[in-house]
């Protein structure tokens, strides 16, 4: 699933082509994708003007000029591509929806999975979406810091690996970026969440947040279906220290231990345990 890196990724390569610009047609191939598309999708969204892209945690929010928001979220695999419009090819089987720009772009929407979806809300109310209103701060904005972070872990008995994916407590991060912060702040992922807040708290911020800028400035992880908006690739899965690494050398400098892979919550996790304590 695309993180908050790579959907940051897909935010900035499509304010270029959509930001200012008017939705001259849209196209909607099927009824829904992980939930029913509004009614009159297609209708509401054709004439109207784009004011501005936002992120917040892994959604994606176009703002129109009505007031409405477009609210999406890639899922499993969903990917949002630019193609000009005059020699784009013909959609494929799971090209779900196209969004047609007076700029002569397309922002095509694929989903083989189809684990994405699409909402319209009015950005007076956006905050209280049913999908947004319990989420945790943005890890890069001036909200999240180390006592923050303490704070919504004290008294959890929960592994931190744990914790983090609940996007109650920070909102964004996923596998991959957790993995490869709580090797940098060399806390191992078993670790009680309440035994961070303090010292531990105020690694593990400053590594989420270098980590989370490093990926987003390397274009995300490619991994599986994902892509950039412009077809590109993201190369940040060449700087993984522990993600992926199982067997290998631990990527921490001076370290002579080896990469383990562990399931918690159903996932892998993957850390050093010489140095993550």
């Amino acid at each position: 699933m695309p993180e908050l890196p790579e959907v940051e990724t897909v935010c900035r390569g499509l304010r270029g082509p959509l930001e200012g610009r008017k939705l001259t047609r849209v196209i909607q191939r099927r009824p829904d994708l992980r939930f029913p598309f509004p009614d009159r999708f297609a209708e509401r969204l054709t004439g109207r003007t784009i004011v501005r892209i936002n992120r917040r945690a892994k959604f994606i929010q176009i703002l129109l000029d009505d007031d409405a928001v477009l609210l999406i979220h890639l899922g499993m695999s969903g990917r949002m591509t630019i193609l000009d419009a005059a020699t784009a090819p013909p959609p494929g089987r799971h090209d779900h929806v196209d969004f047609e720009t007076d700029g002569g772009k397309i922002i095509r929407y694929c989903d083989p999975r189809r684990f994405g979806m699409m909402d319209l809300t009015r950005a007076a109310i956006l905050d209280e979406h049913r999908l947004l209103r319990n989420l945790g701060p943005e890890p890069l904005g001036n909200a999240f810091n180390a006592a923050v972070l303490g704070t919504a872990l004290a008294g959890k008995r929960t592994p931190i690996k744990a914790a983090l994916l609940d996007q109650r407590i920070v909102a964004g991060l996923g596998n991959i970026y957790i993995c490869e912060a709580l090797h940098r702040a060399a806390i191992s992922p078993r670790r009680q969440a309440s035994t961070i807040p303090g010292k531990r708290a105020e690694r593990l911020v400053t590594e989420i947040r270098a980590v989370l800028n490093e990926a987003i400035a390397a274009g995300g992880s490619s991994l599986r279906d994902y892509v950039q908006a412009s077809g590109d690739l993201g190369y940040f899965q060449h700087r993984w220290q522990a993600y992926g690494r199982e067997g290998e050398p631990c990527g921490y400098d001076g370290c002579a231990g080896t990469v383990q892979r562990i399931t918690q919550s159903g996932r892998s996790t993957f850390f050093c345990a010489t140095h993550q304590r």
